[in-house]
């Protein structure tokens, strides 16, 4: 009896063209603002990496650049392996529509099984309140859910210091956490940490500055292959200037370890 395919991995599903391009197809239920998110093309080129490396599926390190919007329809993944050694592989990847280039990134892929090295971190889980006492983004304003048809594809609660922006009282503080997992139960693993850096709304929403904020540049790593469960996730920003801000993220799972991060430079969105 088969086991039916997850919502996510049907959209990442990458048809084997030749020479290391692959045909997909980006659907509309991932859309925000002006064309398809951020982290699932990101997700797409981590995929397409570990398609072409032997034995290295996992993304490790990722840097994309935003070249113009994606939108719904058929895209042409393109991949190229620049250096393939025992552990680790380096892949650059193109995403194309009609000919238009939409993103363009270098991947470092390897394993992420678990080494004997001691960890040593100073850094901190966010603390959010129980799942129970946090806001659903799927009771944000009609306005913000209409043009992010990409919030039902997971759930995402809020915590409740973090949701002025929606009231029109935002903190001001360039803060948001929350927790994430993807609506059909599948689990988180590396490649899907790629789009969990880029779930959550715009931090600038907590400056208030609320709209869509066009990515320019986004480089994610990838530290540990995610334990099952509810993720962790927070975004911050110390800087907008020039019509530009940056947005750092931090992914935590079950099991208490970080295990994505991230920063990305995007425009200021226009309101």
């Amino acid at each position: 009896m088969s086991v039916p395919a997850f919502e996510l991995d049907l959209h990442l599903a990458l048809e084997p063209l030749g020479s290391g391009s692959f045909g997909a197809e980006l659907v509309p239920g991932w859309v925000v603002g002006g064309g398809i998110n951020g982290g699932l093309l990101l997700a797409l080129a981590g995929k397409a990496a570990g398609a072409v490396l032997d034995g290295k599926a996992n993304p490790i390190a990722v840097s994309a650049h935003y070249v113009s919007p994606a939108a719904p329809g058929p895209a042409v993944v393109t991949a190229r392996v620049r250096r393939e050694g025992r552990s680790l592989g380096t892949v650059a990847v193109d995403v194309e529509q009609e000919g238009q280039l939409r993103l363009t990134a270098l991947v470092t892929a390897g394993s992420l099984a678990p080494g004997e090295e001691a960890e040593r971190v100073t850094a901190v889980p966010p603390d959010l309140p129980p799942t129970e006492k946090c806001v659903p983004a799927s009771m944000g304003p009609p306005e913000l859910l209409e043009i992010v048809p990409m919030l039902g594809r997971f759930d995402l609660l809020l915590h409740p210091d973090h949701v002025g922006w929606a009231t029109g009282a935002p903190s001001g503080r360039g803060l948001l956490s929350a927790w994430y997992r993807l609506v059909d139960g599948r689990e988180p693993d590396p490649v899907s940490l790629l789009q969990v850096v880029d779930a959550l709304p715009p931090v600038t929403f907590d400056i208030g500055i609320p709209g869509w904020a066009p990515t320019l540049e986004l480089t994610a790593h990838v530290r540990a292959a995610p334990a099952p469960g509810w993720l962790r996730v927070t975004h911050t920003t110390r800087y907008l200037a020039g019509g530009m801000f940056e947005e750092d993220c931090e992914v935590w799972d079950s099991a208490d370890r970080l295990v994505a991060q991230s920063r990305q430079l995007a425009r200021r969105p226009r309101g």
